[in-house]
């Protein structure tokens, strides 16, 4: 993390593509364990953290957002997924659904490739300004 006000948007972005990576990381495993019996799916969800962390501070600019954002409170675990858990539609008791989770895997590879070139272009706009 960098402690300046010109990198807020990198390091908030690093925090998403960290749990991105994360998320990938639980989809394989849940891939890997598809037939596994009594296996429970596992997921995280970045998105509502920073939602309810952005959402704290109504009605002003989201630079002002952002610069007021805790890092802190950004951090996120891979967990059993509560939507899923107590149910299983397959006699093994495992819920993991394998098209769900392909899916699921190639839009998480999407997010992470699009923060990563977010990244990129925060930096070459910091190094424009620079010059």
């Amino acid at each position: 993390m960098i402690n300046s006000g010109i990198y807020d948007y990198i390091n908030v972005l690093d925090k998403a593509a960290d749990a991105s990576y994360l998320r990938n990381q639980a989809i394989a495993n849940n891939i890997a364990n598809d037939d596994t019996p009594g296996y429970k799916r596992v997921d995280l969800d970045f998105q509502s953290v920073l939602a309810r962390e952005i959402g704290k501070t109504k009605y002003v600019s989201l630079d002002q957002k952002i610069k007021k954002v805790d890092l802190s409170h950004l951090n996120v675990k891979i967990e059993k997924d509560a939507s899923a858990f107590p149910f299983s539609y397959r006699i093994d008791g495992n819920n993991v659904d394998i098209d769900t989770e392909n899916v699921e895997l190639a839009a998480n590879q999407i997010v992470y490739q699009g923060l990563t070139d977010s990244m990129g272009q925060e930096f070459n706009r910091i190094k424009q300004a620079m010059s």
